[in-house]
């Protein structure tokens, strides 16, 4: 065994020294092809038209392409096809708007001799760009806190809203299923399945920029977003047995006698998120519709009012109902408590927590008109409503551009 072992030795110096032509001729310098290259790109300082495949091909019949690789200004590849015959290379995606490419053409010429020759290109700036604005502003919210998207223009075809919502990206750890919502052409929500589990981390970016979305409108930069959660606060108000109980993590923290809508004026059932905290705030009927001077009319100040409908439901201190709290209904629809445990809820909630509210004669909050009714659409209703419906439910991560496969005026309040 050992004897054959030491007779591989010659035999490998001796494949080495007799292939040594061919390794000679495979490490020459590449020649330039500059001569035999072609591109359909624009002369001078003009810049290619993004709306147009780049295409290299080959001159004369004494040389062939034999890879081309095309990557944008940030590195990531560009995807492309070579014909059969080596003599044409394609982009097989839309390229970037208003960007650059690197394109690194190798041949081989008749006698096997390899070359090379590198194209910058340039493409036009988009006469339309999209970009989205998100929302909230960044920081610290409740566990019902949606992510919004207001789009710069309007977006209405079937398969742009596809280009458009892939391209919006949310990620949270932990991770969750979520998925976005048009509430109308320039409008989007993003919500997971069930509320953000409490201290998550949410960060929210856009990959429209440089995309193609439609023939002339491409996306264009957007700012990125960072969200987190705190503990998961819930209000629950049963209006039927006039008490509020809060939870912190599923747990009851407080529970408070409260007074909410009389009949005609019935607080809203469902799902509300704190929009907003005002401690003190001037509530007049005449805002909302009722006259002054009739039985239902009034003008008060307002202390430790937390705002959960942009109409003008809050709850807050009504320390002139105190003898209802617990016992009637008597508000134009705001759910009323003391002045103590007005002050200790508003103290005690913060932006995005959850207010909800059962038994009451009202209707049912609706998702998008008035706040952030969204938790008070079933999910698949929240489903049907993303562009990329016919798809599985992203876990709080959106699908990447094609070119990158390696990357994965106050309302008015009533009382």
């Amino acid at each position: 065994m050992l004897s054959c072992g030491l007779l591989l030795v010659p035999l490998a110096v001796s494949a080495t020294a007799c292939g040594g032509s061919d390794s000679e001729s495979l490490s020459a310098t590449p020649y330039d092809a500059a001569d035999q290259i072609t591109a359909n790109t624009p002369d001078g300082k003009k810049k290619a038209d993004p709306d147009k495949p780049l295409e290299v091909s080959v001159k004369g019949d004494d040389a062939r392409i034999t890879d081309v690789t095309a990557t944008d200004s940030t590195g990531r590849f560009v995807r492309g096809e070579l014909s059969a015959d080596g003599r044409r290379w394609r982009t097989t995606v839309p390229l970037a708007a208003g960007s650059r490419y690197t394109v690194r053409v190798s041949t081989e010429d008749e006698d096997g001799s390899p070359g090379r020759k590198t194209l910058t290109v340039n493409t036009a700036a988009a006469a339309g760009q999209l970009s989205a604005a998100f929302g909230p502003v960044g920081g610290e919210y409740g566990v019902g806190q949606p992510v919004t998207a207001e789009l710069s223009r309007p977006v209405t075809d079937a398969k742009q809203r596809a280009i458009v919502e892939s391209a919006l990206k949310v990620d949270s750890m932990p991770r969750v299923e979520g998925a976005w919502h048009w509430v109308d052409g320039k409008k989007l929500h993003f919500r997971p399945k069930e509320y953000w589990p409490a201290h998550a981390t949410i960060s929210v970016h856009s990959n429209l920029a440089g995309l193609k979305i439609a023939k002339g409108l491409y996306g264009g930069p957007s700012k990125p977003l960072r969200l987190t959660t705190g503990d998961r606060v819930e209000a629950i108000t049963d209006a039927a047995s006039h008490q509020m109980t809060v939870l912190r993590n599923g747990e009851s923290i407080n529970t408070i006698p409260v007074t909410t809508g009389k009949p005609g004026f019935s607080t809203r059932n469902g799902v509300k998120v704190v929009l907003g905290k005002e401690s003190f705030v001037r509530m007049r009927s005449s805002t909302v519709g009722i006259a002054a001077g009739s039985g239902d009319s009034y003008d008060l100040p307002v202390y430790w009012a937390t705002r959960v409908t942009w109409s003008g439901e809050y709850v807050h201190a009504a320390p002139w109902s105190v003898g209802s709290q617990g016992a009637a209904n008597v508000s134009h629809g705001c759910t009323g408590m003391s002045t103590s445990n007005a002050q200790w809820f508003f103290n005690h909630v913060r932006v995005g927590d959850i207010v909800k509210v059962v038994n009451s004669g009202g209707d049912t909050m609706t998702p998008f008109d008035n706040g952030f009714g969204d938790w008070n659409m079933p999910w698949q209703e929240w489903r049907a409503g993303s562009a990329l419906k016919n798809k599985a439910s992203s876990t709080t991560g959106a699908a990447e551009r094609e070119q990158n496969p390696a990357d994965d005026a106050r309302l008015r309040p009533t009382l």
